[in-house]
């Protein structure tokens, strides 16, 4: 799609983006693969953009029988049974809807590294809601409840599940990851702040999450950070996302009635932390930039970054870039010509 690269090229060439890439497939097959500013092969950390490749690990062992949707959480960790978690399931993770959206207060980006410290943490959490009782965003929490069940039902690490169960089958060895091995950081692409203040002491995400955790360039840099597995975020390229969305699409990874469910509407109202309209399917957000539509579903990263499905067309789209926005507007302007 020439204009695609246009539109890329005018957005590094403003200032607007420092770096960008944008991958479409339709029914399977790439349409467009552009890159401005960084090269196609450049990896981006991505926040909570990368929140689908747990989501796509968990829906690949459900498949596989390992465990169900309806399977309480601490049937695969017992010790996340406490203060009444007991009946926490695995869609309730998948909805944001297990009541417990928080890491502590006093967690350090260091703490993020430490895998069973921070599950010693969250399995000792007090609920902030009965379990499906609401929806509300689960942060970085989000990663580490969807990946301990993993870690479990699977007997080894988050990214190692990544890696055999949905990259290599799909030849993504290389450009889906977690823990990024410090050998490929010679890869990255450098995040850039496009923020111009940090939020106030009363903004939602500081109910989840102590500012030194907040998304900014200098923790997306971090070495340590990008190495650990936190699955609440991903590191990758665009057109691994959009491969791997449509792998959803085309029956790579699951059946199509599993696609169905993962896509259906399963939790609906208004956000707990953030106070946003929020609906979500198993794992992903339910529409796409600029429409507020059921046929399409995604996740999107603080920053800017989004990957997503729209049904009806069959098409699967990535945006990953490396200058960190307040809003999407480089994603809906992606998605108003792929979608026009």
């Amino acid at each position: 799609m020439e204009r695609l690269e246009q539109v890329a090229d005018e957005l590094v060439a403003s200032g607007a983006e420092s770096g960008l890439q944008v991958a479409v497939r339709r029914d399977g097959v790439p349409v467009a693969e552009v890159a401005a500013g960084i090269g196609p092969d450049a990896l981006v950390h991505t926040f909570s953009m990368g929140k689908a490749l747990i989501a796509a690990v968990v829906h690949v062992l459900v498949h596989h029988g390992a465990f169900g949707y309806d399977t309480p959480l601490a049937a695969l960790w017992p010790a996340f049974g406490r203060h009444g978690k007991d009946t926490v399931t695995i869609g309730h993770v998948l909805t944001h809807a297990a009541g417990v959206p928080a890491v502590p207060p006093q967690t350090r980006p260091e703490d993020l590294c430490d895998w069973d410290g921070m599950c010693a943490r969250l399995a000792d959490a007090e609920p902030w809601w009965p379990a499906g009782e609401r929806t509300g965003y689960h942060g970085l929490a989000f990663g580490f409840l969807a990946g301990e069940a993993v870690r479990r039902a699977a007997a080894a690490p988050v990214s190692q599940v990544l890696r055999e169960l949905v990259a290599a089958p799909l030849g993504l060895e290389e450009e889906l990851w977690f823990g990024l091995p410090p050998d490929r950081h010679r890869r990255l692409a450098p995040l850039v702040d496009g923020f111009d203040n940090g939020p106030p002491d009363d903004a939602p995400p500081l109910r989840i999450m102590p500012r030194a955790l907040l998304p900014t360039a200098a923790f997306g840099n971090r070495p340590d950070i990008l190495a650990a597995d936190i699955p609440s975020g991903g590191t990758m390229t665009a057109r691994a996302a959009a491969r791997l969305y449509a792998a959803l699409l085309d029956g790579s990874l699951i059946p199509p009635e599993q696609l169905a469910e993962i896509a259906a509407v399963r939790v609906a109202g208004t956000d707990a932390v953030f106070g946003n309209p929020a609906r979500w399917g198993l794992g992903f957000a339910i529409g796409r930039p600029g429409a507020d539509t059921a046929d399409a579903f995604g996740m999107a990263g603080a920053g800017g970054s989004w990957g997503w499905v729209d049904l009806p067309t069959r098409t699967a789209v990535a945006v990953v870039k490396t200058r960190l926005s307040p809003d999407f507007a480089t994603a809906s302007r992606v998605a108003a010509i792929v979608h026009d």
